[in-house]
């Protein structure tokens, strides 16, 4: 894969992960003082609060900013976003925040809202609705790109985010993130019949060389990024399956692409090719059961259902269950009186 595409593939996850190995030449130098020469769009601040929140690794231990930079060390980094590149507005737009400390807040998201800005999408996006509701906070104000986001669900897919109120708690979630301590588990509507009630999906997700927009699955391993979806069967409709996704690790479009790859595509998922009848009768009446089934549920049938993860300041374990929005349990009902309709 080209560094063009591994590169857009490591931004798409709201961390940088700086690998630097020291020159055989360098004199002593702190910790703080040698990263902002290595890395752009930083501050000593910035690279302090890393340092404290155990994000910068020196040969495998995590240092304080007043490690001092040896010849042949081998510095790990794991930082959020660097400066933005386009200006973001502040917009007074609802969002449902169903948790909230000095630290952090959780918000369920609604399908149909996009979470930052990208080319297309500029306004009307969560971080909008942040910068307008938190614009008194220091982390607001300081230029990033993604202030407080340490991940991400797609556009049309609902559910659970956990975003960042102050630098350090960004750095701490951001270090749970790399190092898969987060607990996430999502809920979906696949195309087909599992033959298992649960199993894992293994292989490398990568931009398709084909198409950048979409994500691709590299099954021999010599491309992408390592990527594990565990799944479990819910509710059985004969056509389609309500499935429970637990992610090992975090890729863009992870459980879309690799539900794809196991022949199960999300319903109603017209990027990987869901939202067109792949299983079922030939009938006019059932062609129509399912149209009227995309116009209930208009996008992907994803939502993030849970996360769990050490609180940044606290250490107490958290928890957060959310609710399937209202199309997606529209759907499922009408799917459940398909079946019982077909039985009798």
């Amino acid at each position: 894969m080209s560094e063009e595409i591994e590169k857009d593939s490591d931004q798409e996850e709201l961390y940088e992960h700086h690998r630097i190995e020291v020159e055989k030449g360098q004199s002593l130098l702190r910790i703080d003082k040698f990263l902002m020469n290595r890395i752009e769009h930083t501050s000593r601040n910035k690279i302090q609060n890393a340092c404290e929140a155990e994000c910068i690794l020196v040969n495998g231990k995590p240092v304080k900013a007043s490690y001092n930079v040896k010849p042949l060390d081998v510095i790990i980094v794991v930082l959020p976003h660097p400066v933005r590149e386009i200006e973001l507005i502040p917009e007074n737009i609802p969002i449902n925040i169903v948790y909230e400390d000095d630290d952090l807040l959780i918000v369920n998201k609604a399908p149909g809202m996009v979470v930052h800005p990208a080319y297309g999408n500029y306004q009307g996006t969560l971080v909008n609705a942040l910068f307008y509701h938190f614009k008194s906070l220091p982390l607001y104000n300081k230029g990033l790109e993604r202030p407080g986001l340490v991940h991400r669900i797609d556009k049309n897919t609902s559910g659970l985010l956990v975003v960042a109120k102050t630098e350090i708690a960004m750095d701490k979630l951001a270090k749970e993130f790399f190092n898969r301590t987060i607990e996430r588990k999502y809920i979906a509507l696949v195309w087909g019949d599992f033959p298992e009630d649960e199993g894992t999906i293994t292989g490398n997700i990568g931009r398709n060389p084909k198409d950048r927009k979409v994500m691709h699955v590299f099954p021999e391993g010599d491309a992408g990024k390592h990527a594990v979806t565990h799944y479990k069967v819910l509710e059985r409709f004969g056509y389609v399956t309500v499935v429970e996704c637990k992610l090992e690790t975090g890729r863009t479009h992870q459980i879309r692409i690799h539900m794809k790859y196991a022949g199960h595509p999300l319903f109603n998922d017209g990027e990987y090719g869901g939202d067109k009848i792949l299983k079922g009768t030939t009938f006019t009446k059932y062609k129509q059961f399912i149209e009227n089934c995309f116009e209930i549920c208009p996008h992907q049938a994803l939502h993030a259902k849970s996360i769990g993860f050490i609180h940044p300041t606290s250490k107490k374990k958290m928890f957060f269950e959310s609710e399937l929005p209202e199309d997606m349990q529209g759907l499922f009902n009408k799917w459940r009186k398909y079946v019982i309709n077909k039985e009798e």
